[in-house]
């Protein structure tokens, strides 16, 4: 039996040699053409430094600003699909009249409903979720619920968000640059 057990012991170690030695030379290999045989075949292009360049700056061309009012915030958006909704309705310019609610938030309706993946959050002053896929809440508070996030207000204080959203209802505009 143990005369067995060690010729299986010796197959694996050395089948993990094989393999390491394997991953070792792929590692040193040339690197790959610009444009491989088979991606001119199938019209795929490889990702390179420069498309990824290039996607960081079309992303950043289309950026999504947030208005309270007539004061700019800096919103830092989440990447899920709702964002990625809210942006389309936000290409010609999406206002939105909100209303004071519970004494720490501000809600208003997009206009439809929108992807959403609720999940129970403590949401804090600055946060920004959406609410049964067709409500945008801005909160200056803090609540428990099943929300959508969709992103936070980052060059605010809870303080400064409180004198933005506490004193009456507001017009929030979302614009995609």
């Amino acid at each position: 039996m143990k005369p067995t057990l060690s010729l299986i012991l010796i197959i694996v170690i050395a089948g993990l040699c094989i393999g390491c030695g394997s991953a070792q030379s792929a590692a040193t290999a040339a690197p790959e053409p610009a444009q491989s045989p088979k991606a001119a075949l199938t019209g795929k292009v490889p990702v390179t430094k420069q498309t990824q360049d290039s996607k960081a700056e079309s992303e950043a061309a289309e950026m999504m600003r947030m208005k309270i009012g007539e004061t700019d915030v800096e919103v830092v958006w989440e990447d899920n699909e709702s964002v990625e909704a809210l942006k389309e309705l936000a290409r010609d310019g999406l206002r939105i009249e909100m209303s004071m609610y519970g004494g720490f938030e501000q809600v208003g309706p997009v206009g439809q409903s929108l992807p959403r993946e609720d999940r129970q959050t403590t949401t804090q002053a600055g946060d920004i979720v959406l609410y049964s896929g067709n409500q945008l809440v801005v909160f200056y508070g803090s609540n428990s619920w099943a929300y959508t996030r969709l992103g936070r207000i980052a060059d605010k204080s809870a303080s400064e968000l409180s004198e933005l959203l506490g004193n009456g209802d507001a017009v929030i505009t979302l614009t995609l640059k």
